[in-house]
């Protein structure tokens, strides 16, 4: 009940204005490209926001459905099997009807198929087609996680070709370079993608024809199409407009050269009354310094961002784990009980808590982050407080219990400043774990160090994902030297060595 009551004071921070368009993102370079031209062709006719980068189709539905966006990206593929989960290809008119009744709607068709297929590297021997997979038993499969657990990738794909490899589950943006160094033979790949020149790949016939169209679309709340009729009336001059060419192009300008997103639409939308972008070799890529991304504007925003989801979840976490802590250790019958909660939610995956909170709260960003960063720090607060309070001196207890203290008054002026250095230990332990958790919070758009390191994931970007890597380090270090002085001066204010 007390977190459910400081959750609900934060309404500013929480609940998105209705004067705001919101745009949402995916965990991949082209959506996050995407999005940025949405926003950037609705931005003069409505006040937009970007949120980039929210993880995979449940978690960008999720939000799309509870009002946390407004419109994103997607594929009909993606809507028609995966979103509405039919068997075959359903047309146009029979995915808005399913639709409807949700409150979404698709609209926008962009112009351009970006499916699914299989690559091998260029070398690969006696493979023209994903036929000719069921006969090579040797090759190593590293398909994303998305593509394993989807209805319309890698269950289906085994079904139909009948393949008898198990793959391993990959992160998107590094299977290219993991395919390169021979440590995978097979991955999925989308047909837009920019490495598949660089890397001199093999893409797959579909010779029978499994992967459906996966028409680049808007899929959209049906009242933000009403709540901002101007801006809506401006993304449909979009139809059409982009092809596969300029995509792949966008891809390659982020993945290959190290443009910003924001910087690719603009040029983009700038161009696009004119021909379409060259499908041109974008040339190497371009290194970035590392102090360059490290110290760039958005430095001072993250950084606040990633201090408060920290000072509040651990805030929250010290007002619910030391009452914890002080039940656990005052009543034997219960201690293991809360002992034991406690260390099974520590244990539950971050993203699947993430992904089940955005529905169970109806919304993203920082509310739900704050959840599981307070869940994930509550453990070594009751533990230690539960420790703490045990370890108090017997003697002390009869002494206080013999100057006629009651009850409380031996608790607050005797055994919790005796028990507050075990317990600040605990918080100290808590609060650092916290900003390295903290990173998983961009994947719902609550911002902080983690947005930089999910880009960097989806652009293989090794300077971006150390620039949110080592201000993070640097916090968790001044974290942990600001409660050693706090302990330290608690251990000369009660006089303990």
């Amino acid at each position: 009940m007390v977190l459910v009551g400081l959750l609900a004071a934060l309404p500013a921070l929480a609940v998105p204005g209705d004067t705001v368009l919101h745009v949402g993102s995916k965990r991949f370079t082209e959506s996050y490209i995407l999005a940025e031209i949405v926003a950037q062709t609705a931005a003069p006719h409505a006040r937009t926001e970007h949120k980039q980068g929210l993880g995979n189709t449940a978690i960008v539905l999720a939000a799309l459905q509870n009002g946390s966006i407004d419109v994103y990206p997607e594929y009909i593929g993606t809507i028609d099997q995966e979103i509405l989960k039919h068997d075959k290809p359903a047309s146009l008119e029979q995915i808005q009807r399913e639709l409807a009744p949700l409150g979404l709607g698709v609209a926008v068709p962009l112009g351009f198929n970006n499916t699914y297929a299989l690559a091998v590297r260029g070398d690969t021997p006696g493979v023209r087609s994903l036929s000719d997979l069921a006969a090579q038993a040797n090759l190593q499969f590293g398909l994303s996680h998305e593509f394993i657990g989807r209805a319309d990738g890698w269950p289906g794909l085994r079904q139909r070709y009948h393949l008898p490899q198990q793959p391993r589950g990959l992160d998107h943006g590094i299977a290219y370079e993991a395919l390169a160094q021979r440590q995978v033979d097979v991955i999925d790949i989308y047909s837009t993608d920019a490495k598949i020149g660089r890397y001199g790949l093999k893409v797959l016939e579909d010779d029978q024809g499994y992967f459906p169209r996966y028409d680049a679309v808007l899929l959209y709340r049906l009242d933000a199409a009403k709540r901002f009729p101007a801006a809506w009336a401006a993304l449909q001059q979009l139809e059409g407009k982009i092809s596969a060419t300029d995509m792949i192009a966008m891809n390659g300008a982020a993945e290959l050269q190290g443009q910003p997103f924001a910087a690719i639409a603009r040029d983009w939308l700038s161009k696009s009354s004119a021909q379409p972008m060259p499908a041109k070799d974008a040339g190497p890529a371009t290194e970035r310094h590392l102090s360059d991304v490290l110290f760039a504007p958005d430095l001072g925003r993250l950084t606040g961002q990633h201090v408060l989801l920290v000072a509040l979840s651990v805030l929250l976490a010290c007002l619910v784990g030391v009452p914890l802590g002080i039940v656990a250790a005052y009543r034997a019958r219960l201690r293991q009980g809360v002992l034991g909660v406690t260390g099974m939610l520590q244990t539950i995956p971050s993203l699947a808590l993430l992904a089940m909170l955005i529905p169970l709260l109806g919304r993203i960003g920082i509310v739900p982050a704050l959840v599981a960063l307070f869940v994930y720090a509550l453990l070594p607060i009751v533990r230690n407080t539960c420790t703490g309070l045990a370890g108090v001196p017997r003697g002390l207890q009869q002494a206080a219990l013999a100057l006629g203290l009651s009850r409380w008054q031996r608790l607050w002026h005797v055994e919790l400043p005796l028990a507050l250095p075990v317990i600040l230990a605990g918080v100290k332990t808590a609060a650092v774990m916290s900003v390295g958790t903290a990173t998983i919070a961009a994947f719902i758009g609550a911002g902080g160090y983690g947005e930089r390191i999910t880009t960097g994931l989806a652009l293989n970007d090794n300077a971006m994902m150390l620039a949110g890597a080592l201000p993070a380090a640097a916090l968790a270090l001044v974290t942990q030297a600001l409660f050693e002085l706090l302990e330290r001066r608690f251990v000369v204010r009660t006089g303990r060595a």
